[in-house]
């Protein structure tokens, strides 16, 4: 996410109401994101869609390595035979996808 200029992209919401469609096309065009005031303070932040997409991407993958950490942590991994094992018994039951829904090991790799 690019940072913000506080001269420019700090703005009262009064003014942002105003001028709606001005700050829509300048937060695309810059990629800045856009502060917007209530009574003084920070009220909200605007940010393109390609911006908070990668956010959310960003987000995704840290929970993803987060809990990959955790689980070799505890100890909740697969040794290379036991994964070979549960992707053959996968492939014979046509259950050839991973069920990414529910609690998943790790492979150790040894």
């Amino acid at each position: 996410m690019k940072t913000f200029n506080v001269s420019s992209d700090i703005i009262p919401i009064g003014e942002f109401k105003t001028r709606l469609s001005k700050w829509f096309k300048n937060i695309n065009e810059t990629g800045h994101p856009l502060i917007i005031t209530q009574n003084g303070r920070p009220a909200g932040v605007l940010i393109s869609p390609p911006e908070y997409d990668e956010l959310i991407h960003k987000k995704l993958l840290i929970d993803s390595v987060n809990r990959g950490l955790s689980d070799v942590e505890k100890g909740d991994v697969y040794t290379t035979q036991e994964l070979k094992d549960e992707l053959n018994k996968r492939r014979a039951t046509g259950k050839s996808k991973w069920n990414l829904s529910g609690p998943m090991k790790l492979w150790k790799g040894y």
